[in-house]
């Protein structure tokens, strides 16, 4: 799930929705089992629930729940993973 730009500067002051812009981080809400390599062997995911990570600006499949937008990515489209 991308996380939301804050609307709400430092200082108090709002922007309009119009210029702020999307974040490239986004927090990962669920991993599936991993990838197989070229002999059938379980790759691990790099992430785990919970993780904030790097997403480019364009790419995924976007998934839309109700109201929610979601993005799905496979493990190697991830640009890195924040650590906080």
């Amino acid at each position: 799930q991308r996380i939301k730009a804050e609307t709400k500067t430092a200082s108090g002051i709002y922007l309009p929705e119009s210029s702020v812009k999307e974040l490239n981080e986004a927090k990962v809400l669920a991993v599936g089992p991993g990838g197989l390599d070229k002999e059938g062997k379980r790759i691990a995911p790099s992430v785990t629930p919970g993780d904030k990570v790097l997403i480019p600006q364009y790419g995924g499949s976007p998934v839309k729940v109700g109201d929610e937008e979601y993005a799905l990515f496979r493990d190697h489209e991830l640009l890195a993973k924040i650590n906080e």
